[in-house]
């Protein structure tokens, strides 16, 4: 798996100009998986190269939402996308999010949720996140809590945890789920 510009977002406007060096890059080394994560999925239809069809076989995209509203706007975008591969990052958790909606496992591999990170992360509560894991369950959709966040609130308590124990701490939740 090669991860995409992770420290960026791969449909932003700055990378128009050399976006399509990288489809080309996809295109050739059809030997690797490509994955993305963008909160950018309204230029999707704009940045994509002419021959991308229903999308490469070795391209999976993540389309990420943090609260209801950006649920409500994005996640209508990414269903329809020609998108081979698709994910939701709930990511930076910011409130309580409603996906029943949205989850099909017949265009959603998988949700992944995570706490925000930094000296100045806001509060995540760790209901929010149960509730997202049973709506996932219940739909027979992949979960995978994949960090706590700085700021987890867990029984009307605040824990603050340190950014080298987030993905630890997530996993010993022991949550995740694969149908």
């Amino acid at each position: 798996m090669v991860y995409t510009c992770f420290t960026s977002d791969f449909f932003l406007d700055a990378a128009d100009a050399w976006r399509p060096e990288v489809w080309a890059m996809m295109r050739e080394r059809s030997d690797l998986n490509f994955l993305f994560i963008t909160k950018r999925i309204h230029r999707f239809a704009a940045c994509i190269p002419e021959d991308w069809g229903d999308g490469y076989p070795n391209v999976h995209i993540c389309c990420t939402v943090e609260n209801q509203a950006m649920t409500d706007y994005r996640l209508p975008l990414f269903k329809e996308a020609p998108i081979r591969y698709k994910s939701i990052v709930c990511s930076p958790l910011l409130g309580p999010i409603d996906l029943t909606p949205w989850l099909d496992p017949s265009w959603v591999c998988q949700v992944t949720v995570g706490g925000e990170s930094g000296l100045n992360a806001r509060v995540c509560h760790y209901d929010w996140i149960l509730s997202l894991h049973r709506q996932c369950v219940d739909a027979r959709v992949a979960f995978h809590f994949q960090q706590t966040g700085a700021r987890l609130v867990k029984d009307h308590k605040l824990y603050r945890i340190k950014r080298r124990d987030q993905h630890s701490q997530a996993r010993k939740a022991g949550i995740n789920y694969t149908p």
